[in-house]
């Protein structure tokens, strides 16, 4: 096979305060080398690929909305056809409404495994709802700059969820007090901005490099990585972070000189079981009798449980909804991250891949639990209730039980309960690992974050096992 030689170019760079010094006088003076097995990558190289003399700016105060590029200019020794196709034009753009829905699913459900895998948080329609209600957005410290790869004939063979970020919050990967070590070294707030490929205000893990099934796409991951990497460091930005990766793309940044974290979830599984009283029969018997407890004495509070999906769902329900989530919000010191419109948006959009499970008093909304179906997932999220009720263990009913019984019903493998929440494993939810990877440009501060994530690592694994071992199921159920 014919060597090919990619020029990458790139027209971009990301304004950052003045006291930190740039690796390079200009952005054409900066130059990296690759070598594969089936692609030669002369040069990557920057400036702008329209001009010359001219420098695009990405910053977080930047308005600007029209698409940007860094191109993999290919040269062939060869004419073939499958030289051409080879042939990548790297982007990013302002709004994933720049991208066509179709072209960005595609790649999303390649880069999952197929419809048995679909991933409702990678779809475009609940990453375009985040922006369209003004959830994801610069106002709010998230400035969409999504990656997206093409061929000579304009097909999407790649996309990247990616972002400019001013501030840690919405994540759940805590980089906190790295921002504040940081910034007492360098300088007030100059740890921010920095790159974020993630899904915004949701810990659900999944791929982030999202690519169509090519016979090459292996070094599309490559180069796009690279690209990022390079753009982070000819910025003067301190950092770019992969947050809730898939294990075989964590195991890849590393490999790419990512630091790599680890952190633990509470996810049911199902053994096969054909209703909720199946379950319960591979719980110890104090476990057992607990939930059953619980689950009488929300039926006692006439409390009236609901499944609703799709069309069920009104606009009643979604500002019902919103009032409970903010209830939740102010009450537990968080922050409001989604609008109202929100909700409605990603309702409309999405369908039957919503399922809204939700708690009436008297034909009254008093709490609600919002779930997406994926392909054999049921993702938990959100949670809240009426702000002027408080009944016991409906929180559990919803959020879990309820969860449960469907998650069967739907005949699905797995229920994820999103972050934190021990109480979980006494019901069932037993931890498992959940990945993220961070690329520092400051190698002092890598070292030291590198030691810091080598303790943890250790902490979270010991954790873990103790969590486990101390589950709620039988002897041999697991």
């Amino acid at each position: 096979m014919a060597a090919v030689a990619i020029g990458v170019r790139c027209c971009c760079s990301l304004s950052f305060p003045s006291h930190r010094k740039s690796s390079s006088s200009s952005c054409s003076d900066y130059y990296y080398r690759r070598r594969s097995s089936r692609i030669n990558a002369s040069s990557l190289f920057w400036g702008s690929s329209k001009d010359n003399n001219k420098q695009n700016n990405i910053s977080s105060s930047s308005s600007s909305s029209h698409q940007q590029q860094f191109s993999f200019n290919v040269t062939t020794t060869t004419e073939s056809e499958e030289d051409k196709d080879k042939i990548i034009t790297v982007s990013f753009v302002s709004s994933i409404s720049d991208i066509p829905s179709t072209q960005w699913d595609a790649c999303a459900l390649d880069a999952t495994g197929g419809p048995d895998k679909f991933n409702p948080f990678l779809s475009h329609a609940f990453l375009s709802s985040l922006e369209l209600s003004s959830s994801s957005v610069k106002e709010k410290g998230w400035t969409p700059h999504h990656i997206i790869a093409k061929d000579i004939h304009n097909h999407i063979l790649a996309v990247v969820p990616l972002y400019l970020k001013t501030h840690s919050y919405g994540e759940f990967v805590f980089d906190h007090s790295w921002a504040n070590a940081y910034s007492h070294f360098y300088g007030s707030n100059s740890y921010y901005p920095k790159l974020q490929s993630c899904v915004p205000f949701t810990p659900v893990t999944g791929p982030r490099i999202l690519l169509r099934n090519t016979s090459f796409k292996h070094h599309i991951f490559d180069f796009i990585v690279s690209a990022i990497k390079d753009l982070t460091a000819m910025s003067q930005l301190s950092s770019f972070h992969v947050t809730f990766p898939s294990e075989s793309e964590w195991h890849k940044f590393t490999q790419q000189g990512f630091l790599p974290r680890i952190g633990m979830q509470y996810h049911w599984t199902n053994r096969n079981y054909t209703n909720f009283d199946d379950f319960l029969m591979d719980l110890k018997h104090n476990k057992r009798k607990k939930i059953r407890q619980e689950r009488k004495k929300v039926a006692a509070q006439n409390l009236i449980m609901k499944r609703l999906r799709g069309y069920e769902i009104k606009a009643k329900h979604w500002d019902s909804f919103y009032t409970f989530y903010r209830n939740t919000t102010d009450n537990k010191w968080g922050t409001p991250h989604l609008t109202r419109e929100f909700f409605h948006e990603m309702g409309s959009k999405m369908g039957d891949q919503v399922l809204l499970i939700v708690a009436e008093d008297s034909e009254e909304l008093v709490a609600g639990a919002l779930n997406l179906i994926g392909g054999d997932t049921l993702f938990g999220r959100l949670w809240g209730c009426h702000p002027q009720t408080y009944y016991p263990f409906l929180h559990f009913e919803a959020c879990y039980y309820q969860a449960i019984e469907a998650a069967i019903e739907l005949n699905l493998k797995t229920v994820e309960a999103g972050a934190q929440g021990e109480h979980k494993i006494e019901r069932g939810y037993l931890p498992v690992t959940t990945y993220s990877c961070h690329y520092l440009i400051d190698e002092d501060f890598r070292k030291a974050i590198e030691d810091f994530l080598v303790r943890e690592s250790s902490q979270v694994k010991l954790v873990m096992k103790l969590l486990r071992d101390s589950g709620p199921f039988k002897e041999g159920v697991l």
